[in-house]
């Protein structure tokens, strides 16, 4: 008697529509943040530019890794992620990001409020995540942690004591 079993027997976990939609929003505001990362660097301008414009760069790796690992992970749970840039730029909670050149210090506060609004959508679909497959919230919780810190890295060029 074979225990052995056909590949068509053989299938992993599969979200549910409600993680995939959770762990697209997610998707979405890393992309964007990446995004708008990169756009704030190239238009920093002021006091301390070079600092900021190097933190800037430091974000944009970090989103841009996290998008990864979330779109990796989705497709590890046989959801398909939407990296395209109509669906970033219609489904991403990020406020839009101004044009033109930015000082620094309006910089610093735009970019903590849009990694802020980031780590909002994860805290928001976590308890969620977390009931239907406890593995993937690992992932937030290295997000959360990772994004937070680069937060207060960032908003420190402006805080006064």
């Amino acid at each position: 008697m074979s225990t052995r079993r056909t590949e068509s027997e053989i299938q992993g976990y599969q979200a549910s529509p409600e993680l995939s939609n959770n762990l697209q929003q997610v998707l979405l505001d890393l992309i964007e943040l990446g995004l708008q990362g990169k756009q704030a660097h190239w238009n920093v301008v002021g006091t301390n530019f070079r600092d900021l414009h190097l933190q800037l760069d430091e974000l944009v790796d970090f989103a841009r890794e996290g998008a990864d690992t979330v779109a990796e992970r989705m497709r590890a749970l046989d959801a398909v992620p939407d990296g395209r840039s109509d669906t970033v730029a219609g489904g991403t909670s990020l406020p839009e990001f101004p044009a033109y050149e930015r000082s620094t210090d309006e910089v610093v506060d735009l970019i903590a409020t849009r990694v802020y609004a980031a780590v909002d959508t994860m805290r928001r679909v976590h308890d969620d995540v977390d009931a239907e497959d406890p593995t993937t919230p690992d992932i937030l919780h290295q997000l959360i942690d990772g994004l937070e810190k680069l937060a207060w890295l960032i908003k420190s060029e402006n805080r006064k004591i």
